[in-house]
């Protein structure tokens, strides 16, 4: 017995000791992705991924509505490194139209996939699909901008639904190999106002107004899923989306803290004005929010062919991302 009592003694010991030589070790330090200058590697498609499921209603909020899926397409490079970064995609058409297969949306999608990034570009619920919102937008309605109050309803689920499509990707990131250290986000248009009324809002902002008893298909969203967007791709957008929950609730969400942000805009621009860019820039500059600046000259909107100093918007938003998350390039 004295024997057995020894071991147990000995073991406790061992163990102690083990643990206390685990307490120095630290965690492995993983590095920043690597990433290609130039296009390297094929780019693997898939179409049609489902990431949630959102209601369409008969008119705002009506008793009548059905179930429709939410869908993606993602863009993976075909190597076998297990460090990507990812850029999330998101569309423009005023919260009316557009696609994720926007063909300035695709040219982008492959020329990051082509270096290194897995690159995701989705659909949303748009103006006709009549999503839920909630109610205090209705009673506010009447006294915020945008004067059209369908394409203000429709920010709504349009936010909602980008915030779940990022949540679905980081519940999957491992399958992808995706290093949720690094995300972008980024748009043109409405595309640039979600995508920064995405980086910047809380992560309860757009998603806990509504509860699963007004919209039961909130469950599908992965809305335990957290994450940290690095970087926002703003292409002739707006913080008009921001400036939304400032009103309606009285949130103050631009601080020190906020995603870097890229802002290209063209100065003839008559859909988003210029002044969208102009205020941008300033709110950067006063809450000391890391930013680059391109006034596209003479440009109206949606100028994706632009080019600064001989780089194309691709070449310099590319750049912008590597400087502000430290990626190491080949």
């Amino acid at each position: 017995m004295m024997k057995q009592i020894l071991a147990t003694l000995l073991i406790m010991v061992c163990l102690i000791s083990c643990d206390k030589d685990n307490d120095n070790i630290s965690p492995p330090v993983i590095s920043a992705p690597i990433v290609k200058l130039n296009a390297t590697y094929e780019v693997n498609i898939t179409e049609d991924i489902t990431y949630a499921e959102g209601l369409s209603h008969d008119s705002w909020n009506s008793a009548n509505n059905s179930v429709i899926p939410l869908e993606m397409d993602s863009y993976v490079p075909d190597n076998n490194l297990q460090n990507r970064p990812l850029l999330m995609l998101i569309h423009g058409g005023a919260f009316y139209g557009g696609s994720k297969q926007q063909d300035a949306l695709v040219n982008m999608a492959n020329y990051y996939a082509s270096r290194g990034f897995v690159v995701f570009s989705i659909d949303y619920r748009l103006r006709d699909h009549t999503g839920t919102i909630p109610q205090e937008w209705i009673d506010a309605s009447s006294d915020i901008p945008p004067a059209n109050h369908e394409q203000l309803f429709a920010m709504y689920p349009a936010h909602r639904d980008a915030k779940a499509a990022l949540r679905w990707i980081i519940a999957n990131a491992d399958n992808y190999h995706i290093n949720t250290d690094y995300i972008t986000v980024g748009g043109g248009s409405a595309g640039a106002i979600t995508s920064i009324g995405l980086g910047v809002s809380e992560l309860g902002d757009y998603k806990d107004e509504i509860s699963l008893s007004e919209d039961n298909t909130l469950s599908t969203t992965n809305f335990s899923q957290t994450y940290e967007v690095q970087t926002i791709l703003d292409f002739w957008g707006s913080n008009v989306s921001i400036e939304i929950l400032e009103s309606i609730y009285g949130y103050q969400r631009f601080d020190s803290n906020d995603p870097a942000l890229f802002i290209t805009h063209g100065t003839e621009d008559p859909t988003v004005p210029f002044s969208s860019a102009e205020d941008l820039k300033t709110i950067c500059e006063t809450n000391e929010i890391d930013f680059v600046y391109y006034p596209l000259e003479g440009k109206g909107h949606g100028p994706w062919g632009a080019t600064v100093n001989g780089k194309s918007l691709s070449d310099l938003s590319f750049d912008f991302i590597v400087e502000n998350q430290n990626l190491n390039v080949e």
